[in-house]
């Protein structure tokens, strides 16, 4: 982590509906009986100096939870990097001291506790402008610490040069891409049916540390 802990405020993304579960809102899919919300929140909360919530619902589930709930600024629902954008621009607005946000999924309930702590000693050791997280041989491009002074060139990515996905984003700058494999348990591991939430629950009852 920096010096200055509050540098760096955590994202949750929760913006989309589960298909493959009858349409539930993602975020409040129960895993050991808590919401996939509350696994994220409490392996992200501890990383970061505040946590903010990127989605575009009216939900009195996530307003129960008393933090800011940041909805695009930009219109047509254009995927996860208007949800960032929005975020950047709350903080920037909120919290100008705040260089850096730090982004998770909300159906990703394993996330590793030194996930914030690696992206940011990865980013500086490779003089990166983005560290983006891999595992198992995968990159997970909206796991990832983004500098909020690249605000003004996503903003013109997406409403000027209609840019939706984020690698084809951020391949114009020095990304840096810590691995947390583990052969165990992916610590990424997210939940995208029914079948991905019995896995979910047969892993948390094995004696493994990832998910203690």
């Amino acid at each position: 982590m920096p010096s200055n802990s509050n540098k760096i405020i955590g994202v949750i993304l929760s913006g989309g509906l589960s298909r493959r579960m009858n349409n539930q809102d993602k975020g409040f899919i129960q895993l050991a009986h808590k919401p996939l919300f509350e696994h994220v929140l409490e392996r992200l909360s501890p990383q970061c100096d505040s946590i903010i919530i990127s989605s575009n619902k009216e939900s009195q589930q996530l307003s129960s939870y008393d933090l800011p709930i940041i909805k695009d600024s930009l219109e047509g629902f254009l995927g996860p990097l208007a949800g960032l954008l929005a975020c950047m621009q709350w903080v920037r607005k909120h919290q100008p001291g705040v260089q850096w946000i730090a982004s998770v999924p909300v159906d990703t309930p394993f996330i590793p506790q030194n996930l914030v702590s690696t992206l940011y000693q990865s980013m500086l050791e490779n003089t990166a402008d983005i560290a983006c997280a891999t595992s198992n041989g995968r990159t997970h491009p909206v796991i990832a610490l983004w500098p909020i002074r690249l605000l003004d060139d996503l903003e013109a990515a997406l409403s000027k040069e209609n840019i939706r996905k984020i690698d084809l984003w951020t391949s114009r700058y020095k990304v840096s891409l810590p691995d947390f494999s583990d052969s165990l348990l992916d610590p990424f591991y997210n939940i995208n049916c029914h079948e991905d939430l019995v896995h979910a629950e047969a892993l948390l009852r094995k004696p493994n540390e990832n998910t203690a």
